[in-house]
């Protein structure tokens, strides 16, 4: 793995409640650090990083659900990918309702990746492919403000119900977009309360990290106009849009 060279201190601003976690997908084991010794749920990982306090890697020996199917290591269960186990978890009306989002789920191809290294940030030594950020919703404002601060990007989620990991981890990876969904709306992480309810967790694929974390660097955390209170927003607003008239009329 390559080592860490970019510097993720803006981050620490944040005093996040839980760590942020970086991901590296790798077909090599890592030298220099210790395999996690016991099974869960690819989407519970991020939590036992921010428990554990220390960088690990799994395997597909320590993945008890169906993380290794997206992640390639396992082919994809035909009773699953027929959309029976939808129907039957009555998360569907019908098996073929589930079996239809297997078209666009987002999977690594077969026998790419063999381990998956997770560490939080204050123990981050390698470069990572993902940034996976767990915020509160002011926070993941100030956050998806920094994509677009200088590029435009839209800000949107892709995912589905079930499957969660597959759009948390795998999806911006291999997309090269940031992926946000919000805890208690995957079927799997809510029946498995693997997080609590209302957070934001955010995924941050390698090539936005910098761009993200300069952006953090020099634009404005909180905008006046959030602090200003209601009546002054307004006042803000008349004075911005007749300023704004008056430059366009005058180029």
């Amino acid at each position: 793995m390559r080592p860490l060279t970019q510097d993720l201190s803006v981050l620490n601003k944040f005093n996040f409640e839980k760590a942020p976690v970086g991901v590296r997908f790798l077909l090599t084991r890592p030298e220099g650090i210790e395999p996690l010794d016991k099974t869960l749920p690819f989407c519970q990982m991020i939590r036992e990083a921010q428990e554990r306090g220390t960088p690990f890697y799994f395997t597909k020996e320590n993945e008890d659900c169906f993380g290794t199917m997206v992640l390639g290591m396992e082919d994809t269960p035909t009773f699953a990918e027929s959309g029976l186990l939808g129907e039957k978890f009555e998360i569907f009306q019908d098996a073929r309702a589930n079996k239809r989002l297997y078209q666009d789920l987002p999977k690594f191809a077969k026998g790419t990746v063999n381990y998956v290294v997770l560490s939080p940030l204050d123990k981050l030594t390698f470069e990572p492919d993902l940034l996976i950020l767990m915020t509160t919703c002011s926070q993941a404002e100030i956050v998806l403000r920094a994509m677009s601060y200088k590029t435009g990007e839209l800000w949107e989620t892709k995912r589905t119900g079930v499957l969660g990991c597959a759009w948390l981890y795998v999806y911006p990876c291999v997309s090269g977009k940031v992926n946000h969904l919000i805890t208690g709306t995957s079927f799997g992480m809510k029946a498995k309360e693997v997080f609590p309810e209302g957070w934001i967790i955010i995924s941050i694929p390698w090539d936005w990290i910098p761009v993200i974390t300069q952006n953090l660097k020099e634009m404005k955390w909180v905008l006046p106009s959030y602090t200003e209170g209601r009546e002054k927003f307004y006042e803000r607003k008349a004075r911005v849009i007749e300023e704004s008239m008056k430059e366009a009329m005058n180029p």
